[in-house]
């Protein structure tokens, strides 16, 4: 058996050509190395992580990225993997339990078999989808650069006949050669050319101001051809981190809501788990001041306990801390969980004191930019995620969505988009996290929300909305949607312009210096015309929900749509998974 320490922790995720491991081997017979009673002395040595070969022994250490994909021999922890499926708060992994490669491993140490090779492992693959979806991606190009270098030869030719077919009938030199040169000139596609540009470039520009990277032209003009939108889940539709919601103290507990939530957040301070932060900062949202916590400890995939006040204090999971199904603890955790929301038991001196529900938290303004995205497109946006059905649903009936499909991993969601687009659909994918990459590279455009989104993404992705506003998004559609419609407008300007002096050259006397003007008038007009998307009020106008994203944030700030109290009273909420 070889053992081989947990990857360095780093920006990159595990199984990327520069993370090295540490391979713990049998150390030699006479080498008279001392070890435990029925274990074999192990030597280290660093090898990089794509040597890992099927049957080896990742030894995990609290913190760091897991090397392989496997499955938990020895330990307990909660292992972050919202970069493979997409939830929100970190999973509770025992012995058996697979675990990825790339994941975080939190607070406890695990011994993981390797099962598959580095590069069969899930983020292996995700990664050579996006490089075959990117491939296979041709790049569009506007009508008008297929056509020009055939127009321009075009037009030197008819010029060339212009002044020769008259000489041969007997006209005179410089009547024929005015008359070519007119022809030239007005006849020129320079107002054509400069249609197509400055409206696209415009349109980036201002998207740009208003937190909207649009990466080219092309992309732009294609944004605003799509007619279905595919949303992920956690870091898109919802803030991606959890947030108190619920305060329950059970019946005979003696406490109020603030004192539940005083021995909670005192007990949670020293944790560095997700949860424990949403449970502290509501503590101090609240202006609640917090004892110090005493012989704290943290059993990973089970809570905490710490001594706050002498009184030992224990939270985590109702089931994992024995809560019987006829207590009164019990029955509220599950009406809690039947809300969408993760319930959490405190217990005092080993008494169940209250529950507390926890809760990714809805963006203020995505009921805003889901409804203004079926409006575009004429469809209902659809939501594609690694979370469950339950939490999928809930979240999708806040915002109008209907068609949910839930339990995706990476490659589940791309297949998704392309049978789609096989159908005949122009997909647009929005999503931050690494499992929405190779979507975002199978669809006709790919959004990523930027403040969270992983490097594979951000790179992926055609645009990115730097300023994690997910209104925006139908913004940066209904602007690119503007520019198709200035970049028609000018090509037709261009072509009445051309068609008229041309006509006129060649049916009649076009005086040299009108046909200049009317030809570099044009050429003005259309650049003008497309300037007009530098202005702010075109944002704005672009669509209604740029501006009212405000609104149901102010209004969710009095009281969250769902009903459900809030502390301090928020916007809805979606369901996360337990606590671990």
């Amino acid at each position: 058996m070889v053992v081989v320490q947990g990857v360095d922790d780093g920006p990159a995720p595990a199984g990327a050509g520069d993370q090295t491991a540490t391979r713990l081997t049998a150390a030699d017979a006479d080498a008279g190395e001392p070890g435990e009673a029925g274990k074999t002395a192990e030597r280290e040595e660093r090898v990089p992580v794509e040597r890992l070969a099927v049957g080896d022994v990742i030894l995990v250490r609290p913190g760091e990225r897991i090397g392989g994909d496997g499955r938990v021999l020895d330990g307990a922890s909660e292992v972050d993997q919202a970069t493979i499926t997409g939830e929100p708060l970190p999973v509770a992994k025992a012995v058996g339990d697979e675990v990825f490669a790339g994941t975080l491993n939190g607070t406890g140490a695990l011994r993981v078999r390797v099962e598959r090779d580095p590069a069969e492992s899930v983020i292996a693959r995700i990664v050579a989808m996006v490089e075959e979806a990117s491939r296979t991606k041709a790049p569009t190009q506007l009508f008008i650069e297929k056509v020009e270098q055939r127009y321009s030869l075009g037009m030197v030719a008819a010029t060339v006949l212009i002044f020769t077919v008259p000489l041969l009938f007997g006209a005179g030199l410089e009547s024929a050669l005015l008359r070519a040169m007119t022809f030239m000139i007005v006849a020129s596609p320079c107002a054509v050319v400069l249609a197509t540009m400055p409206p696209l470039l415009s349109a980036m520009a201002n998207a740009g101001r208003h937190g909207v990277l649009i990466k080219s032209a092309v992309v732009m003009e294609r944004l605003g051809q799509v007619d279905t939108v595919a949303l992920d889940k956690t870091g898109t539709l919802t803030e991606g981190t959890p947030r108190l919601t619920d305060l329950r103290p059970l019946p005979g507990s003696g406490l109020t809501e603030d004192g539940l939530l005083r021995y909670a957040a005192a007990a949670e301070h020293p944790s560095e788990h997700p949860l424990a932060r949403a449970v502290v900062e509501a503590a101090r949202e609240r202006g609640l001041a917090l004892a110090t916590a005493r012989d704290f400890t943290a059993a990973p995939g089970v809570g905490v306990t710490a001594t706050v006040d002498g009184t030992v204090v224990t939270i985590g999971s109702p089931g994992r801390l024995g809560a019987a199904d006829a207590h009164p603890a019990a029955a509220e955790a599950a009406r809690l969980e039947r809300d969408g929301r993760t319930a959490v038991l405190i217990t005092l001196d080993g008494t169940p004191a209250g529950v507390l529900g926890v809760a990714d938290r809805l963006r203020p303004d995505a009921a805003t930019a889901t409804t203004a995205l079926a409006r575009l497109t004429g469809t209902a946006p659809l939501l594609l995620t690694g979370d469950n059905p339950r939490a999928a649903r809930r979240l999708a009936a806040e915002t109008g969505i209907t068609d949910v499909r839930a339990g995706l991993l990476p490659q589940d969601k791309a297949a998704a988009v392309a049978e789609l687009q096989g159908s005949g659909r122009r997909v647009l994918v929005v999503g931050d996290g690494v499992n929405d990459a190779p979507a975002l590279a199978t669809a006709h455009t790919g959004i990523a929300m930027g403040r969270a989104g992983s490097d594979l993404t951000l790179e992926t992705a055609d645009a990115i909305v730097i300023r994690d506003e997910l209104a925006a998004v139908p913004a940066a559609v209904a602007l690119s949607r503007r520019a198709r419609r200035l970049v028609v407008q000018n090509l037709l300007i261009a072509g009445t312009f051309i068609a008229v002096l041309v006509a006129w050259d060649l049916t009649g006397t076009l005086p040299l210096p009108l046909g200049v003007a009317g030809h570099e008038g044009s050429t003005v007009l259309v650049g003008l015309n497309g300037l007009r998307l530098l202005r702010d009020s075109a944002w704005r106008h672009a669509h209604p929900a740029a501006n009212r994203a405000a609104v149901p944030a102010a209004a969710g700030r009095d009281g969250g749509r769902d009903g459900a109290p809030q502390l301090p009273v928020r916007p809805g909420t979606a369901d996360a998974p337990s606590r671990p």
